[in-house]
């Protein structure tokens, strides 16, 4: 009766709690909506229940989106304390299976997914059979402490003090053009002489960013001088790749497949590569498993590009051990030469 009494004196509803903390973290009940599959009238109501229910309020809204009464910041943060515990408790369940079977999700970047991760995917599978990787990539970061991925490889630094963070190397990333693009327009002498050409940039939010652009080349307008923007890694390799202008792409880039020529002088962009994940899901045996390949798939000895010190692409072949860059690419469409 006493466990009763609890319920009876008004516990809030988790479902409504969950919603809560979706609202405050996409800022309007539009985007919200969006997320958590609900209409925004129906967002609204079971925001009011959860209101009257805890008797008080908990944000009011505005043209812009909505804002977080003082006593919302303090429910927030206890729903905050509550959604870290439930997942606790799902990590917990999957750590005591003992069964090297089952699903892991690994978020990465799009480009180091497609070009790098993928390819290396037999690896993992021939040395865990029973096992399904699910390799999300996007170039958005996996939020792992809610479980969106059971780990995750990053150009961001998380920045959430509940989760474990390695780095795992360095990437590298320098001007490159096809042959095509450099018999019809020649290699640019330095950054000046850059203006005259055309550029591909990627835009995301883990690579080169308009500020980025803005940096290395003030007051110098887009029109007439980039030719094409994208936000995946893929497309933008096979644009540079076929000729549509200079574009910035990974040390390693020309090895997997297209003839692209490495230009000097112009502006070399360095991002850390981080590998992270909840310290309680290292004790599940398949995300350990997961971790342990993902470490060893980014170990800068064994692959140069990933060091912290910048290697030239025409150098790399000298560093490497136990196999050509090719070899190391094999299985891409366009290797036969």
């Amino acid at each position: 009766m006493e466990h009763a009494s609890v319920f009876e004196a008004g516990m809030p509803d988790w479902q409504d709690l969950r919603l809560f903390l979706e609202l405050d973290r996409r800022g309007s009940f539009r985007a919200a909506s969006a997320v958590v599959g609900l209409s925004i009238n129906t967002l609204r109501r079971r925001i009011d229940d959860l209101e009257a229910q805890l008797g008080v309020t908990l944000l009011t809204r505005h043209a812009a989106g909505i804002r977080l009464t003082t006593e919302g910041e303090a429910i927030l943060a206890a729903a905050r304390t509550m959604e870290s515990a439930a997942y606790s408790v799902l990590r917990a369940r999957d750590a005591a299976s003992a069964t090297p079977t089952g699903e892991v999700r690994i978020a990465v970047t799009e480009g180091l997914g497609t070009f790098w991760l993928a390819p290396r995917l037999v690896e993992f599978q021939r040395a865990n059979p029973r096992l399904v990787v699910d390799l999300r990539c996007a170039m958005d970061p996996a939020d792992v402490g809610r479980l969106e991925a059971d780990v995750a490889v990053q150009l961001v630094r998380p920045s959430n003090p509940d989760l474990k963070v390695v780095k795992l190397g360095r990437l590298h990333a320098m001007a490159f053009a096809a042959r095509s693009y450099l018999d019809i327009y020649g290699v640019p002498a330095g950054v000046e002489d850059a203006a005259r050409h055309r550029i591909v940039l990627q835009v995301s939010n883990q690579t080169v960013s308009m500020a980025e652009y803005d940096r290395h080349t003030p007051d110098k307008p887009q029109s007439g001088y980039v030719t094409l923007k994208t936000n995946v890694s893929s497309a933008h390799y096979w644009a540079v790749a076929n000729g549509a202008g200079i574009g910035w792409l990974p040390t390693y880039a020309a090895a997997i497949g297209a003839r692209l020529v490495p230009i000097d002088g112009l502006v070399q962009i360095g991002l850390d590569i981080w590998l992270t994940y909840h310290p309680d899901a290292e004790r599940i045996d398949r995300v350990r498993q997961a971790i342990d390949w993902i470490r060893t798939s980014f170990d800068p000895v064994r692959y140069p590009w990933f060091r912290d010190a910048f290697i030239h692409p025409r150098d790399l072949p000298a560093t490497l051990k136990g196999g050509t860059m090719p070899e190391l690419f094999a299985g891409f469409a366009g290797m036969e030469r």
